[in-house]
């Protein structure tokens, strides 16, 4: 039973978990519900615990990498992936911030929640799990040790930590990711038992359908510039890009579509050098895609629980979450786990907040995906054009 659910992949299995809660919380006794409410209590305060120590495992060892990896073409690809991290981020904030207020109904999500708080299931126990230090603590941590490492070329502490990335990334894919799941199937049985699931369902449907279309368009502006710099037909260039969109849809994993992304790059002219150059470090330091669902729900969940959202913390927000995403680990939800300590620290989300937010993210998680191996393919276009100027300027 356990191999048949591990086939299903991450979105069906999120998927059943929401539809089961709906349905169970209209008629499971009290004393069953409480089960679920103390695994969730549980899984809450793990990711308390956890979050500070994915921050440090996944981003120090990234940055002592990027340091290491010598080379104009690795500083230019790695800019330029910022730069369309970063601009998917903000072309998010803005048109959210235009779209919302047409579609949402602001502070709806606070009485939502109110409810769900007075007739919320309680756990039977609970065991407190403190952080060994803050996540703010944990960035400052990993910049210091990574820039220290890169600086005193201290090979043996990077090996330390690209060891301890690798235990944290199990944690994540064998332990956070399949349990997410049964949390999340709590969280919507209390919705239910509570009668305010479907107000958030609604919420669902409608921030989804934004983002979805959000992405086309951030993908039309991405191949439009690659196109510009590159003096290529940028559409021609996006429709051959298509079959990595395709095979990301299926794989949820930037990593996963490398091959397939590589052999569309190279057909869309892209020197078989610089391709097998860009398109592996872009899966894992460019995802625009990601970043724009990130901000866009989050920013659709601060609107509806009725949360004032300053512009200068979003934008110090979304300038710390480019950077995380260059450490966010390859596998599917990796990049929502390593960036739920910022969210809860720079934008304040409580573990309600929280779980709706990996909620969300994960029910689009191969749209995100598939934006940013296709991306990829528009950095691929403008290195390419880079080294063929360099290359001319020299002979």
């Amino acid at each position: 039973m356990q191999n048949k659910l591990s086939r299903i992949p991450l979105l069906g299995r999120v998927a059943i978990a929401i539809v089961s809660g709906i349905i169970f919380g209209l008629f499971l006794p009290v004393g069953v519900a409480r089960v679920f409410a103390t695994f969730n209590d549980l899984f809450a305060n793990f990711l308390s615990f956890i979050v500070p120590l994915i921050i440090l495992g996944l981003i120090t060892p990234a940055i002592g990498e990027l340091g290491k990896g010598a080379g104009k073409l690795l500083l230019i690809t790695a800019l330029i992936a910022y730069a369309s991290t970063l601009f998917s981020g903000f072309f998010t904030f803005f048109s959210c911030r235009a779209l919302y207020p047409l579609i949402l109904t602001a502070n709806t999500g606070a009485n939502t929640f109110q409810q769900i708080d007075e007739g919320a299931i309680l756990p039977f126990f609970s065991i407190a799990m403190p952080p060994l230090f803050d996540v703010m603590s944990a960035l400052v941590l990993a910049f210091s040790l990574g820039l220290g490492i890169t600086f005193v070329k201290g090979e043996m502490l990077q090996k330390v930590f690209v060891d301890f990335r690798e235990v944290i990334t199990l944690i994540i894919s064998s332990v956070i990711i399949p349990l997410l799941p049964l949390y999340i199937f709590g969280m919507f049985l209390s919705m239910s038992v509570s009668g305010q699931v479907y107000s958030v369902i609604a919420l669902f449907i409608k921030v989804i359908l934004i983002i979805f279309v959000l992405h086309i368009a951030l993908l039309f502006l991405q191949f439009l510039v690659a196109g510009l710099i590159s003096r290529r037909n940028p559409l021609k260039s996006l429709l051959g890009m298509l079959p990595a969109y395709a095979t990301a849809l299926g794989t949820a994993s930037s990593a996963a579509t490398i091959p397939v992304t590589l052999q569309c790059a190279i057909k869309n002219r892209v020197h078989p050098s610089i391709a097998s150059f860009v398109i592996p470090l872009c899966a894992t330091i460019h995802l625009a895609g990601s970043t724009m669902k990130i901000v866009g729900f989050a920013l659709a969940i601060l609107y509806f629980y009725g949360v004032p959202v300053n512009p200068l913390v979003f934008f110090g927000f979304i300038f710390m979450l480019g950077i995380v995403m260059v450490a966010a680990p390859g596998v599917p939800g990796g990049a929502i786990m390593a960036s739920v300590g910022l969210i809860q620290s720079a934008l304040g989300f409580n573990e309600q907040m929280t779980g709706l937010m990996i909620t969300l993210y994960i029910a689009v998680d191969s749209f995100g995906t598939a934006c940013n191996v296709t991306g990829d393919g528009a950095i691929a276009l403008i290195i390419n054009r880079i080294a063929k100027l360099e290359s001319q300027a020299e002979s």
